[in-house]
Parts: C-alpha cells; sequence; structure tokens
C-alpha cells in the first residue's frame, strides 16, 4: 500500500513547517526585548567591579562604575533593571537597609541623572543587610513577621523617595505587600508600583544568587517562609492573596522548573505576570556551554520562548543583554 494513502488529506501538519519564513509567519508564541529585565547588583566602595565566579559573565557593581553597564542596557533596549544592594557592613537587626545612602538609593539617583527614562526595580528584602543571612528580624531563631514587615514597608518608603519606578518585596513575609502599599500611599508615592515575588519556592537553583549577593543563612534554612516546592494549590493562594493586597505585578520564582505556575498564574489573574529565570538556571547553562555541551544561544532562547508560551509578560533574567543582541540580530 502507498504510504501517502495512510496520511489523511488534512492531516499534514508539516506543510508549514517547510522553511523558514512560513515557520515565522504561523509562529505562535514570541520573544521581545521589551519582555526583558536585567538584574544588577550594586556595592557599596569605588571602582568595583566585581566578577562573580559561580555566574560568568556577571559582576557587582559600584555606584560610579554603573555606566558602564547601563549604557548597553539601554542601548540594548531592554526597559528595566532590578537592583539589588549588598552593602559592606551587615547587622543582626539589617537596618542599613534604611539607608538613604546606601546602595540601592544612589544606584537609583545616579540612574536617574544618567537614564531618567530606564524603569528601576528594586528588590525590597533584608538578608544582604543582616549579619544572619535571614529575610526579616529574627526572634531567638524564629523569624518575627510582624516586625519584619515593619522594616521591609520602611525600606521600600526609602527607594520609592529615591525615585524607584517599582518596588519589588521578596522576602516573604505574610501582609508585606499590604504593609508596602499603605506605606506608600501614606507617603504620596501612590504611582510607585508594587511587584510581588507571590510565589517565591525554597529553590535550590539560588545557590550562585546567595554567592553574588553574599546572603546565605548562617543557619538553618527559609523554608519555614519561602514556599515548599511541591504546592501548586498554595501557590495559587498566595497569588490571589497578593494581588488583594495590592500588588501590581505577580511572579512566580524560579521559573523553569515552574513552568506550570507561570501558566496557573496567568489563569488566575489579569495582572503582568513575571516570571525570574533565576541564577542557578543561568550557571547550568553557562556552564554546559563553556563545556561545549550545548548551543548557548538555542538554549537561551527557547528558554525564553517557554517562559511566554507559559504565559510570562516579563522575563527577569541573567540572559537579557545577550537575549536583546540576538533578537536585534534576528530583526535585522
Amino acid at each position: 500500500m502507498d504510504n501517502e494513502n495512510l496520511v489523511p488529506v488534512n492531516g499534514r501538519l508539516r506543510r508549514l513547517r517547510r522553511n523558514e519564513n512560513l515557520r515565522r509567519m504561523v509562529r505562535e508564541t514570541h520573544v521581545r526585548i521589551d519582555d526583558l529585565v536585567y538584574p544588577v547588583f550594586v556595592v557599596e566602595g569605588e571602582n568595583q567591579k566585581q566578577p562573580i565566579e559561580s555566574m560568568p559573565g556577571q559582576y557587582r557593581w559600584s555606584v560610579d562604575r554603573l555606566p558602564e553597564l547601563l549604557s548597553q542596557v539601554t542601548k540594548a533596549g531592554i526597559p528595566a533593571v532590578l537592583l539589588f544592594g549588598i552593602p559592606i557592613h551587615t547587622t543582626p537587626t539589617g537596618k542599613g537597609c534604611l539607608d538613604a545612602k546606601g546602595p540601592v538609593p544612589m544606584a537609583i539617583h545616579a540612574i536617574q541623572q544618567w537614564h531618567p527614562d530606564l524603569v528601576v526595580i528594586t528588590d525590597v528584602c533584608v538578608c544582604a543587610y543582616t549579619d544572619h543571612g535571614h529575610c526579616g528580624v529574627l526572634d531567638g531563631n524564629q523569624i518575627d513577621n510582624d516586625a519584619s514587615v515593619e522594616l521591609l514597608a520602611e525600606m521600600a518608603l526609602i527607594h520609592a523617595q529615591a525615585g524607584a519606578d517599582v518596588v519589588a518585596p521578596s522576602a516573604m513575609m505574610d501582609g508585606q505587600i499590604a504593609a508596602i502599599r499603605h506605606r506608600l500611599d501614606s507617603h504620596d508615592f501612590l504611582n510607585v508600583s508594587v511587584m510581588a515575588y507571590a510565589a517565591k519556592f525554597a529553590s535550590a537553583f539560588y545557590g550562585p544568587f546567595r554567592e553574588a549577593a553574599h546572603s546565605a543563612p548562617a543557619f538553618g534554612d527559609r523554608r519555614s517562609y519561602q514556599m515548599d516546592p511541591p504546592n501548586a494549590r498554595e501557590a495559587e493562594l498566595e497569588l490571589r492573596q497578593d494581588e488583594s493586597e495590592g500588588a501590581d505585578w505577580l511572579m512566580v520564582k524560579p521559573g523553569l522548573a515552574y513552568l506550570d505556575l507561570v501558566a496557573m498564574a496567568r489563569r488566575v489573574t489579569q495582572h503582568p505576570v513575571v516570571v525570574y529565570n533565576v541564577s542557578g538556571e543561568y550557571a547550568m547553562v553557562k556552564a554546559a556551554a563553556q563545556n561545549g555541551w550545548i548551543d548557548e544561544r538555542k538554549v537561551v532562547m527557547e528558554t525564553m520562548v517557554a517562559f511566554k508560551r507559559a504565559g510570562a509578560d516579563v522575563i527577569i533574567t541573567y540572559h537579557a543583554l545577550d537575549v536583546a543582541r540576538w533578537l536585534k540580530g534576528e530583526e535585522e
């Protein structure tokens, strides 16, 4: 029997895959430079560009060296950066996060001067400012949720006063979104939006970040406040709660192992859905590429497509500069 007769006349789906132009015409999911946010580590001091060993191509920058990076970001067309502050000194209470002349507020001022159109998002968490590395205020060896929320709200206000466009609380304290929204509104920062790390899991994929930010816990772990990875229904509760408290953006973190939850977030909210392509995901790709085991560009772009196909509107990624360059090359 002729094999041609085994295929229904309307069953030849390969017809639309015959060449690149046909594939482009029917492509369902598109990654844009406008989807990208580039994370930036800002350290105290001067003339600092410190390489991060576990994240090849990433650095800790002092404010005076930021123009080197920001010129690349703006030239690439990336619309936003996410700032993480790394102080020289830490304390048990983490009160250094309230220093108006700390690394993040000073970086915000500098960005306003050099690149006023760049959207500035700031991470609101105290783990890098505490000597114990936990994301809140301790009561003995336990996190005091309500005292931590008060500190986070004040930290968000400091960032807003410095000129942040978006504050992004990542500490996973209950009630932090409502407290921050109230603190901002009561000080007339009604137009500063809140990006909630709504479904942030206690993940093994954060290892390189903890080296980058010097924020590894000195004891224990963060499983009492970050989410348990097996829980999907609880993630929906977190997303809905943060939305009800006034979040303007809802994030799922990490990304690749949680694409099902990115898709769930897209179903349950009309707010922008953000995914964080975290340090461990970045480091694995870089390590494999450096060993010649994968094609870095193809793997990274396939990953970006996966985030968008799952439903993400915004992708926070350390690959952002490369992705923007590759997209521009494709467009040309």
